[in-house]
């Protein structure tokens, strides 16, 4: 049985599952759809159209689905779209999507947002990603399963981050992060590859030294590519992970950090 408090203002159009819970002062506008499970706090404002999926849980003050900060925006109708098991905390920002980027922002599943966090239009988020407080994102940006974004990171529209990667505190990206790699500092510079976190999730010690090893070849050297990536072919047929990890950096368009 939803419980939806009385000082809440729910739009007509909204669609909510039969269990959700909707806390005081909560405005959920038009076009707005959650599924079952959802727990919206205090003083959070939902604007549509956006999907949300199940058992979600927002916390108060947060923004997620108003319209883009881009200028070029002339209110068209663009979308939010939000999986499930996600936690946005105090005074997260997410906004819809444009029509020259593709019409959507997308998040997946079970993803972190810590307070003061923005997602910003036709962003990508994939799954189980955490966004550290004040971790904000630029229009078009890709985040990838298992990153880790630190306090106060900042990135740069159009910006790649791969699966796994991991950005210090005040990190600056302004170019593609190759997937398990760290990156820190206002330049947004490469610190090897994330060993403590490829082994809090299970990755083997010779798959992690692989890793390494593709590191230094493509990211701490200087040199041409093609030697380069000549040289990691023995590593990429042995280790999938270093295949996707060479992959990636061959399809940047951006450039990788370094």
């Amino acid at each position: 049985m939803s419980v939806i408090h009385k000082t809440a203002i729910v739009h007509a159009d909204a669609e909510l599952a039969g269990d959700v819970e909707i806390g005081p002062y909560t405005v959920i506008g038009e076009g707005v759809k959650l599924g079952g499970g959802c727990r919206v706090g205090p003083h959070v404002v939902l604007n549509g159209p956006m999907t949300m999926g199940a058992n979600n849980r927002v916390f108060q003050f947060c923004s997620i689905g108003e319209a883009p900060q881009d200028l070029k925006y002339a209110d068209e109708p663009t979308l939010l779209e939000i999986g499930s098991g996600n936690t946005f905390r105090e005074y997260s920002t997410v906004n819809r999507g444009t029509v020259g980027g593709g019409g959507v922002t997308r998040i997946g599943n079970d993803n972190l947002f810590m307070g003061y966090t923005h997602v910003a239009h036709d962003c990508v988020i994939a799954n189980s990603v955490i966004f550290s407080n004040a971790a904000q994102i630029a229009g078009h940006v890709e985040v990838l399963d298992f990153a880790i974004l630190g306090g106060f990171t900042k990135v740069h529209q159009f910006t790649h981050l791969g699966e796994h990667c991991f950005t210090g505190i005040s990190t600056v990206v302004t170019r593609d992060v190759p997937p398990y790699v760290s990156v820190a500092g206002s330049q947004g510079k490469a610190y090897g590859i994330n060993k403590n976190g490829l082994r809090r999730r299970g990755f083997g010690e010779d798959v992690i030294a692989a890793l390494y090893k593709a590191y230094k070849v493509l990211v701490h050297r200087r040199g041409p590519r093609d030697a380069a990536l000549e040289e990691v072919q023995t590593l990429c047929a042995e280790f999938p992970e270093v295949q996707r990890f060479t992959d990636f950096i061959v399809q940047s368009e951006r450039g990788i950090v370094r």
